[in-house]
């Protein structure tokens, strides 16, 4: 056996190791490739929504708590938006408003709560914790913070991991809306570690 060949032998493992690695990597078909013009296209069009309303369900579920209400989301800028939760009822639960001169929580028995945090006032409210800066990005299909995020063959998120402060939140996309352009989620969940938060839109309107 000459020297070359022992060598080769010896680097088959290894070889074998990174092809492996290559296929598990690298995306399934185009459309599932970050650096497609697909996808830049479709992120292009959907940073220039400004103005828009959502209306849809609402659940987060965790070993200590679960809550299912209506929620309607309106959006007024980047940095200006209102959220509410309604309960069975009709009854507005949970009302939250953000500019950019702070945040205010109102809640069912109408007392008011101001601070300059808004994920760490409904956490301390509510008992649940909701990544508001980047939901407000994932719930328009914009990986936000995250950077391991996967495409489905149209060219839109189908799945992100997003990790900070030792936590770790996984994002599934189970379908878009065909009603409006440019396709937006119908139907997320969220998951991170106990907890699971799902939103339904049923309804968009852009402005």
């Amino acid at each position: 056996m000459s020297i070359n060949f022992a060598r080769s032998l010896r680097l088959l493992p290894l070889a074998a190791f990174l092809l492996t690695a290559c296929t598990l990597t690298q995306p399934e078909s185009p459309g599932q490739s970050p650096s497609s013009p697909e996808w830049k296209n479709h992120q292009q069009q959907v940073q220039k929504l400004t103005r828009y309303q959502i209306r849809g369900a609402f659940a987060y579920l965790s070993d200590s708590k679960k809550l299912s209400a209506r929620f309607f989301w309106q959006q007024s800028s980047p940095q200006h938006y209102r959220l509410m939760l309604i309960n069975p009822l009709g009854s507005t639960e949970l009302e939250l408003r953000v500019q950019p001169d702070g945040v205010q929580v109102i809640d069912n028995q109408g007392k008011r709560y101001n601070g300059d945090d808004a994920q760490q006032m409904l956490l301390q409210l509510t008992g649940m914790s909701i990544p508001l800066q980047n939901l407000r990005q994932w719930m328009i299909g914009l990986p936000g913070d995250a950077t391991h995020y996967a495409l489905d063959d149209s060219y839109r998120l189908k799945s992100l991991n997003y990790r900070h402060d030792g936590q770790s939140w996984d994002v599934v996309y189970q379908s878009y809306s065909q009603s409006v352009t440019p396709s937006l989620p119908q139907n997320i969940e969220l998951t991170q570690d106990g907890q699971r938060i799902k939103l339904k839109m049923d309804n968009w309107t852009l402005n």
